[in-house]
């Protein structure tokens, strides 16, 4: 019984631990912008896929950086994809920002999303280029922030998703997912030197990764961030994430979406980081709950209770969190919290089982061993 109360606070403890350890490294969104004094050219390189609820606030966002000199370049695998003609409409509305759209499929790897940045990387003007996806919300300040969070020992500068603006419950378990939970233990990461490349928002020296086998090098792995990380540290050289995360607004979530997501996402960490992957069981209310529960039967004493202790040994550090980075918070927030802990033990479970995932019409088969692009023909994933 002690022996489990132990192990339930050792839980608990490293829980807040890492909400600390994220809570000293990460600014408050709209904090003040960090310095730099290296304004030099830029290339955003942006892939798309179809019309998203945010596409044209995200677009637009993508015009309106403050700094002196960056080219806007839009990749989009098909000809008749319906997203063309809106960023035809915004590109008409920012004439002082120079934008190229680019359309065709670079079939380079089973990760649709690299092949559609194939070409924008090719056509990239400057030295300095960021690839981001579509459904990121970009602040004026987007790229000091990330031009700002390079050091001498920089191979990479990246940003995790903030999830913003849910629409419903399985909405606000997908902000529980993005915020207090990935984007808190990635940053803890990085503090204490495991930085983990995230997708959304990459900045890279192009003459580095072309010195090391360009773009194409990213297809060594089924995700470019997981191949992006592996290449960075075998020279000897670090992950860096922003002072803060940038925004992903989520507007409306079904819990089919949420899922699959999360799934796809699991399966790919399976995959890629394996040793990391596995103690992910141990992440969350679970453990701690279990653990706890049985002292308490073994001990005659009542469930509820020591229920009740855990949840909030275990939530209010989170909600504090959020509430002083100014992340989303609602009266949903601590349901939201629990369902995604309840669910982490099952998608862990299933990310050891499944074998392929669905990328927008895209079925990737996901292996430790090889991965393969299964459908032909069918549009590429824009942002995940």
């Amino acid at each position: 019984m002690m022996l489990n109360l132990f192990a339930a606070g050792a839980f608990l403890a490293i829980n807040v631990l890492s909400l600390m350890i994220a809570g000293w490294r990460i600014w408050p969104r709209l904090s003040p912008q960090p310095k730099t004094l290296r304004r030099p050219p830029v290339s955003v390189v942006i892939p798309l896929c179809g019309l998203e609820e945010f596409s044209r606030e995200t677009l637009q966002s993508a015009f309106r950086l403050d700094w002196p000199d960056y080219e806007v370049i839009f990749c989009i695998a098909d000809a008749k994809d319906p997203v063309i003609p809106l960023i035809e409409e915004v590109r008409l509305r920012h004439p002082a920002v120079p934008a190229t759209i680019l359309v065709g499929d670079d079939r380079i790897s089973a990760n649709p999303k690299l092949n559609n940045c194939v070409k924008g990387w090719s056509a990239a003007a400057h030295e300095w280029v960021v690839l981001a996806d579509s459904n990121v919300l970009m602040p004026a300040d987007y790229l000091i922030r990330l031009m700002a969070a390079w050091r001498s020992d920089s191979g990479l500068v990246c940003s995790t998703p903030l999830g913003s603006r849910p629409h419903g419950f399985w909405a606000e378990v997908e902000c529980a997912f993005l915020n207090a939970h990935q984007a808190r233990w990635q940053y803890a990461g990085e503090a204490l030197g495991f930085g983990f490349a995230q997708g959304k928002s990459m900045l890279w020296r192009k003459c580095m990764l072309n010195a090391h086998g360009g773009i194409q090098a990213l297809a060594s792995e089924i995700a470019e961030d997981a191949a992006a990380t592996k290449l960075v540290r075998s020279l000897g050289l670090k992950v860096h994430l922003v002072s803060a995360p940038f925004e992903q607004p989520l507007g409306t979530r079904t819990f089919r979406e949420v899922w699959a997501r999360q799934c796809r996402w699991a399966r790919l960490r399976r995959v890629t980081f394996p040793q990391f992957f596995a103690p992910e069981i141990l992440a969350g209310v679970v453990p701690p709950l279990i653990l706890s529960a049985v002292a308490a039967i073994a001990a005659g004493h009542s469930l509820l209770p020591v229920a009740g202790f855990v949840a909030t040994a275990a939530y209010l550090p989170e909600l504090v969190l959020v509430h002083r980075k100014n992340w989303h918070l609602s009266r949903w927030s601590p349901v939201a919290m629990l369902t995604r802990d309840l669910l982490l033990p099952i998608i862990w479970v299933r990310s050891w089982l499944a074998g392929s995932a669905d990328w927008r019409g895209n079925k990737i088969s996901i292996g430790s061993q090889e991965c393969r692009l299964e459908a032909s023909g069918l549009s590429p994933l824009a942002s995940a």
